[in-house]
């Protein structure tokens, strides 16, 4: 009802994926803005369109698709996991030797695309089947632990396995983003190469950021589906009160099962699109961090929440380029000794060997620390702050703000 917005007289309504006008409306406005953003035509956000922020934008996408998976565990099924990185590896080699050129030392298959990417996520799947039925034997604490053993184990054996990883910091050519029926020369799509669609010059860059924005859009579809159906139901039960739910007839142990193995799946089909986006992984790439990563998107984005996976992955893997320039400014600002943030950028920034800051703009040993460091330093603080003061992290405060104008001027 347009005056009730809220009130469903409907089971199907209520379930929707989009249950109002307005959230439908908004969902294809921000789309829409998605499509055009490649094209420079935004007001203020043409910067955007060019390629090393087309490729922040498209890395956004990949990780956006791991996170959902870790949503689908975590986030419904209430299951602890450290070992994201373990299946993204999984599923990043399983896609490099069936679609992959053999070489001198490595395997490799050849197969198209339409082979690759889904056996990824199927052969992901399936190892996270195999590994589940000993995970939920145990909870909480003692379920990160183990998942954070196979982050390790994993580790070894990408090193161990030269022939299907290229080796320990060697690593090995993945297969690219080229639809090709068969094993035909010449794809029918290739979006590895600058082209013209409907008489528009499109950069490579900017074809693979629309092909993952298709890919995001379907894992969204497909997560916020398994949230309303029965199984999705189930998971929720589990996370909110696993005895209770077990009493009321929820097959535990069935529904972790399959909580895992969707969430391997996912975390499969990142590793493959994210081989075949950077072009060459190294095994050391499918780190402790790499999950950390995951989790952080989680909490800081907005556990439980499909919005907050996307929140959360664009505020991680953005937060390091948006740290960078802005350091860069205010080590410019620091230089010139002038301008408003000239004594923030003294006290910030450090420019000499001799200058002490908190982040150094120098290269090798210089006082303060790098980009890298002071990111691994903000990941920390983020973690903490979110947790104590918002702990539905960017997705909350959002709720707080739209609940706020909602109720306006009844603040309270």
């Amino acid at each position: 009802m347009r005056t009730r917005p809220r009130l469903y007289v409907s089971y199907s309504s209520e379930m929707a994926l989009l249950p109002t006008w307005t959230q439908k409306i908004a969902a294809l406005v921000f789309l829409g803005f998605l499509v055009i953003l490649p094209f420079g035509v935004i007001p203020g956000l043409g910067f955007l369109a060019d390629n090393d922020w087309l490729k922040l934008l498209s890395r956004v996408a990949i990780f956006a698709i791991g996170a959902l998976g870790l949503h689908i565990l975590s986030g419904l099924a209430g299951q602890v996991s450290l070992g994201q990185a373990f299946f993204v590896g999984i599923g990043a080699y399983t896609a490099a030797v069936l679609g992959g050129e053999v070489g001198k030392s490595t395997w490799g298959l050849g197969l198209p695309m339409w082979i690759w990417l889904p056996a990824a996520g199927i052969v992901a799947a399936l190892v996270g089947a195999l590994i589940a039925p000993t995970a939920v034997r145990v909870r909480g604490i003692y379920l990160a632990i183990v998942t954070l053993g196979l982050v390790f184990f994993g580790e070894w054996i990408f090193r161990s396995t030269p022939f299907i990883t290229g080796g320990a910091q060697a690593g090995r050519k993945f297969p690219s983003f080229q639809f090709r029926f068969w094993k035909e020369e010449v794809p029918f799509l290739d979006f590895t190469t600058d082209g013209s669609w409907f008489g528009i010059d499109v950069t490579s860059e900017a074809k693979t950021y629309f092909l993952l924005l298709v890919f995001v859009v379907i894992a969204v579809i497909i997560a916020k589906n398994i949230q309303r159906t029965r199984t999705g139901r189930a998971f929720m039960a589990i996370r909110d009160r696993d005895i209770a739910a077990e009493v009321m007839g929820v097959a535990e142990a069935k529904h972790k099962l399959i909580a895992f193995a969707l969430s391997s799946g996912f975390a499969g089909l990142t590793g493959a699109i994210l081989g075949a986006f950077v072009g060459r992984l190294v095994p050391e790439g499918f780190s402790l961090f790499m999950s950390i990563q995951f989790v952080a998107i989680l909490l800081i984005g907005g556990i439980g929440t499909v919005s907050g996976a996307l929140l959360g992955s664009a505020f991680v893997i953005l937060l390091p380029r948006i740290v960078q320039d802005f350091t860069g400014f205010l080590a410019s600002v620091a230089e010139s000794g002038s301008g408003f943030f000239s004594w923030f950028a003294g006290i910030f920034v450090s420019t000499g060997l001799d200058d002490p800051g908190i982040v150094s703009t120098l290269p090798g040993t210089s006082p303060g620390l790098n980009i890298g460091q002071f990111n691994l330093f903000l990941y920390g603080l983020l973690l903490i702050g979110f947790l104590i003061f918002e702990p539905l992290g960017l997705y909350g405060i959002w709720i707080r703000v739209r609940n706020y104008w909602k109720s306006w001027p009844f603040t309270y």
